[in-house]
């Protein structure tokens, strides 16, 4: 069986994705509730990385962000930008 260039392809049907066989019953509910908790799981891991820090870390940061300012502000020449 060959396919033409000009035929449409259908998208897979949603049992074939799930791994499930045309006989087994699939709970659409369940499906989209899991769905749901899969993409809010990826979300909260998304969360913990980007503001999950303790709040040492976010002092150290602060002060190492400060040092640095400091220092740069001590090589401006004649209280302007050298640049």
């Amino acid at each position: 069986m060959q396919f033409s260039p000009n035929r449409k392809r259908r998208a897979l049907p949603i049992y074939w994705m799930m791994g499930a066989s045309v006989a087994d019953v699939v709970n659409l509910k369940r499906f989209k509730k899991r769905a749901t908790r899969d993409q809010s799981a990826k979300l909260a891991d998304a969360n913990r990385a980007r503001f999950g820090r303790t709040k040492s870390e976010r002092a150290l940061d602060e002060q190492r962000t400060s040092r640095a300012n400091d220092l740069l502000n001590q090589h401006r020449l004649g209280g302007e930008d050298a640049s």
